[in-house]
């Protein structure tokens, strides 16, 4: 499989984008396009440490469960969970009942309450200049950066748990922070569209 691959609509792809249904949704229609706001920016956290040893096609067709069992991931809400919800949660079969990983989720969703500028302003505040030429491929796509590593060493300091430099660089491509769309890619993203987020 070559890095770029055309559909079967004839549009250029990244070939992750064309491996699964569900990827060809997720890659066109969010994947690299900015996000702004705590609650969502909060969900993609919570999913990508979720992931964190595992395909994130496994938590992308669990989404929906992960959406129900944390409440819209609603950072007030989630932050109010006790050990009666852990129980709860760890019962949920739709989801991915890992103890350390629920747990985090509820310490990240009570830290990012305490942040003086929310979740959202913390995050991308890291985030780097637009490049000015897309990835050719695949070898081109660090798994880390100095920004990625600056952002899982600022949460951490402010007491949140599964966000290494690797998990934070994730969240910065899904999230628009870094387009990682390759070059030839049918997608596109505006860097002002980043700035307006």
């Amino acid at each position: 499989m070559t890095d770029l691959v055309t559909g079967p609509d004839g549009l250029p792809r990244c070939a992750w984008g064309t491996s699964t249904p569900d990827y060809a949704v997720y890659h066109d229609r969010e994947w690299g396009r900015p996000l702004r706001g705590d609650d969502a920016l909060y969900e993609r956290l919570t999913l990508e440490a979720f992931q964190s040893g595992l395909s994130w096609l496994t938590i992308l067709r669990k989404r929906p469960a992960f959406r129900l069992a944390f409440d819209e991931f609603r950072i007030e809400k989630v932050a109010g969970y006790g050990e009666a919800d852990v129980t709860r949660l760890l019962a949920d079969a739709g989801i991915v009942r890992n103890r350390a990983k629920i747990e985090a989720a509820i310490a990240n969703a009570r830290a990012a309450l305490d942040l003086p500028d929310g979740l959202s302003a913390l995050l991308w505040s890291y985030a780097p200049a637009p490049r000015s030429t897309r990835p050719r491929s695949y070898a081109e796509v660090p798994a880390l950066t100095p920004e990625s590593t600056a952002m899982a060493k600022a949460l951490k300091k402010s007491g949140f748990r599964f966000v290494g430099p690797t998990t934070a660089y994730a969240l910065m491509q899904a999230t628009g922070m870094v387009d990682d769309h390759l070059a030839g890619c049918h997608l596109t993203v505006d860097p002002a569209d980043a700035a307006r987020a």
